[in-house]
């Protein structure tokens, strides 16, 4: 079968591989009939989160039909339309049992403190082969597939196996209460659905701060205000327009990539923490970085960051949903602790999620698709990475149909 297989930073290939087979009694086949590129994707390809071993299936996105399934999979038959929740769970030990899925301490091979377990990541994460392919074997599939209801299209529902959820989650840990005013920082698919979350939770006002226009104009059309990083400084703005206030709830939808600006107010911020990070770095620890330059994602925090804690009013909340790798080790921790600020954060428990979700698409409530920008064949996947890579105006989530192949 074919599917797109990571072999290095910057080398990923659609190739021939082994088809899945059932290892244990929970197990199941699936055959994809549309799976998606994430930014997570990405950050894998491009290396901002190490760890990945060569040969490993990319792709956590995933909708199909069951092809086999184990003795102890008992809510599910052969012929079924599932969605695939992106991160892997038992659903029997405590985390599960209360909701925590992405912190499951059966599913990772790595032992109980290794972190979340999801399809095609780095070697900590397991590794599992991922869903960028034509089949798949689910683990723990009584728990990790979820039932489609006919009225959901294979559309809509691969924007249910991840990015839905998460910016759900998003809005959920920003503890938004009706008339909240809330900042989204990145309006990639996961922060426009957070946006949209955040106005289903009866939130006052919602900006979106982001500096490619095609997304913001995509977060005005969901009824944000928009505010462009390149154009003008976001904190000076978000206080501005909140009276002096700033907002209640920041969401960090952003993560590692941290909304690098390369000109404008953002820009020279930017610049002057990282002169200021070299500058103390030296001063520290010259013997290990005599001259400063040990410029890496984890010696600072991230712009984003930076920006939702100056911009949060007293007692405020942050949610970062964002992802970040292990090394991130930096946070304006006095300035938030000094503002009384909440700080919630984590993985996805995608499973918690999608049942509520699903029902939300299938009754006409919500119709994710508007997010859904281009669908692509498997065998146009590298093509699609590259686009997707540059951002490409229109570029917004890509869905892969393996079924495209031929």
């Amino acid at each position: 079968m074919k599917a797109v297989v990571f072999h290095g930073i910057g080398d990923i290939r659609l190739e021939d591989v082994a088809e899945p087979v059932l290892l244990h009694d929970t197990d199941a086949i699936v055959r994809l009939t549309a799976s998606a590129i994430c930014g997570t994707d990405l950050h894998f390809v491009r290396g901002t989160f190490p760890g990945m071993k060569p040969g490993t299936i990319l792709g956590h996105e995933g909708v199909g039909v069951v092809e086999a399934v184990g003795p102890d999979v008992r809510n599910l038959r052969v012929g079924d339309r599932v969605v695939i929740p992106s991160t892997i769970a038992c659903g029997t030990c405590s985390y599960c049992r209360a909701g925590y899925y992405a912190q499951c301490d059966v599913a990772n091979p790595n032992g109980k403190r290794a972190g979340t377990a999801f399809f095609g990541g780095p070697e900590l994460s397991g590794p599992f082969h991922g869903l960028q392919a034509e089949r798949a074997r689910i683990p723990f599939a009584n728990v990790g597939m979820v039932k489609l209801p006919d009225e959901i299209s294979d559309d809509q529902a691969i924007l249910i196996s991840d990015i839905f959820p998460t910016g759900y989650q998003a809005a959920d840990i920003a503890e938004i209460n009706p008339g909240d005013t809330v900042a989204v920082f990145g309006c990639g698919p996961v922060g426009l659905f957070a946006i949209l979350s955040a106005k289903r939770m009866d939130a006052g006002r919602v900006f979106a701060i982001d500096c490619h226009p095609d997304r913001l104009e995509a977060a005005r059309d969901q009824g944000a205000e928009i505010i462009n990083f390149d154009q003008e400084d976001p904190v000076e703005t978000l206080l501005r327009l909140t009276g002096g206030i700033g907002v209640d709830r920041a969401i960090d939808a952003v993560g590692v990539d941290s909304m690098h600006a390369h000109h404008g107010p953002a820009a020279k911020t930017a610049r002057k923490e990282k002169a200021e990070f070299k500058r103390e770095q030296k001063e520290v620890a010259p013997e290990t970085n005599p001259d400063g330059e040990n410029w890496v994602p984890g010696d600072a925090p991230a712009q984003a960051v930076m920006w939702a804690v100056d911009a949060l009013a007293k007692a405020g909340t942050l949610a970062i949903i964002g992802v970040y790798p292990l090394q991130m080790r930096t946070f304006p921790i006095g300035q938030a602790m000094n503002k009384n600020l909440t700080l919630n954060m984590g993985n996805c428990p995608h499973r918690k999620y999608i049942p509520h979700l699903l029902e939300l698409v299938r009754t006409g409530a919500v119709e994710p698709t508007e997010i859904l920008s281009h669908v692509q064949p498997l065998a146009s996947a590298i093509e699609a990475y590259r686009s997707f890579d540059a951002r490409k105006p229109g570029w917004m989530k890509v869905e892969l149909e393996p079924a495209l192949l031929t």
